[in-house]
């Protein structure tokens, strides 16, 4: 979601950049990076160890805390859409094809989201604190396409993170990555576009159809 299909990382841009300064100085640029896609604890390990900082576990819930609800906040007044996102999601819905979002966003911020992006748009959600384990493990998309009855074969994740590409992979789903801080490596089963724009329905059954026969979970 966050980078995929809106750009909330701005948000999160602003947030980790206040709390960074809260601790005495500023978030580097690859740090920001490698926390792209993560989650909140991992990125807040990123954060402590670039800044040079060291929290306990109180310190680091409150932290955890502030960054949602400032996070939160932001999302509020805007939730500026990615590049050719809508146009896709409303082909995919027009076309009948069953839908999942899922983020390592908690439940709370992820659903400001989907009130400006449309809940209307997926059949099933799934979100970080909602899953044993989160993104670049495969255990939250593997969740989604049990709930939707779907097998990791018949699968297109979409993906702005190299997180995310680990985790819908692994999954054995066919990939579309859509690199927003940083590149991919390139892997059997992913396919690299610059942006959603001009992607439609034939394009997500082109990247299903790319994937070695061998990378097919059988």
């Amino acid at each position: 979601m966050d980078g995929t299909l809106v750009d909330t990382e701005v948000h999160w841009d602003v947030a980790l950049e206040e709390l960074a300064q809260r601790l005495g100085d500023t978030l580097s640029a690859p740090a920001r990076a490698e926390i792209t896609g993560s989650s909140v604890p991992t990125a807040l390990g990123i954060l402590y160890r670039d800044v040079g900082v060291t929290r306990g576990a109180g310190q680091q819930a409150a932290d955890d805390a502030w960054l949602q609800a400032r996070v939160a906040e932001l999302m509020q007044t805007s939730v500026p859409w990615r590049p050719g996102a809508p146009e896709l999601l409303r082909a995919v819905r027009d076309s009948g094809l069953r839908t999942a979002l899922v983020t390592t966003t908690f439940r709370a911020i992820a659903d400001i989201a989907l009130g400006h992006i449309g809940r209307h748009f997926f059949d099933v959600t799934v979100c970080g604190d909602e899953v044993p384990a989160t993104k670049p493990s495969p255990a939250p998309y593997l969740q989604a396409m049990d709930a939707l009855g779907v097998a990791a074969a018949a699968c297109v994740v979409i993906e702005d993170s190299v997180t995310g590409v680990t985790a819908g992979l692994a999954a054995g789903a066919a990939v579309l990555g859509v690199p927003s801080l940083s590149p991919f490596t390139p892997a059997p089963g992913l396919t690299v576009r610059g942006s959603l724009t001009g992607v439609r329905v034939a394009d997500l059954q082109a990247v299903l159809a790319a994937r070695p026969v061998a990378d097919v979970p059988g």
